[in-house]
């Protein structure tokens, strides 16, 4: 099992960063690099516990498809997404949001098992791991930028 942890620190407020976390819409447009797009279960808005999506996007030059359902959820400091159907063997992402010292620590904490025995282990080794992280990373500058932009400050 391979495991990513990213921490991402953000001054906004919890509820904003939670909400922008869960937006389908958000996540299109954080993810226009990959073109992807919510195809089944919740296409629009936020997402909430037992609710599934199936996103379709292009990577490594592939269309495909992963289905996730909200396995956990409390309402603004936790929720989970974990694989329903795609291409990996197992795939669960953990999203924290912790306050601290004016700022929220958007903690994200991914593990997943790649198919393939010792092929899927080698592609995990040389460019999966490394792919998922950026993938994250740059999503996760999207939600800082955007709640930390103007239109998100609560007064």
């Amino acid at each position: 099992m391979t495991t990513i942890n990213l921490t991402t620190k953000i001054k906004a407020s919890k509820q904003i960063i939670f909400d922008l976390s869960r937006n389908i819409d958000i996540h299109k447009l954080s993810t226009a690099k990959s073109n992807e797009t919510a195809i089944d279960g919740v296409t629009s808005g936020l997402i909430n516990k037992g609710e599934t999506v199936t996103w379709r996007g292009k990577h490594f030059g592939f269309y495909l498809t992963h289905k996730s359902i909200i396995s956990a959820m409390e309402i603004p400091s936790y929720f989970v997404d974990e694989m329903v159907e795609g291409k990996f063997k197992s795939f669960k992402h953990e999203h924290s949001f912790i306050e601290e010292n004016g700022f929220v620590m958007m903690i994200d904490k991914i593990q997943y098992q790649t198919p393939f025995g010792i092929f899927g282990k080698l592609f995990d080794k040389l460019i999966l791991r490394n792919y998922l992280t950026n993938f994250i990373i740059e999503r996760n500058y999207f939600i800082k930028n955007l709640a930390e932009s103007k239109p998100y400050e609560i007064n």
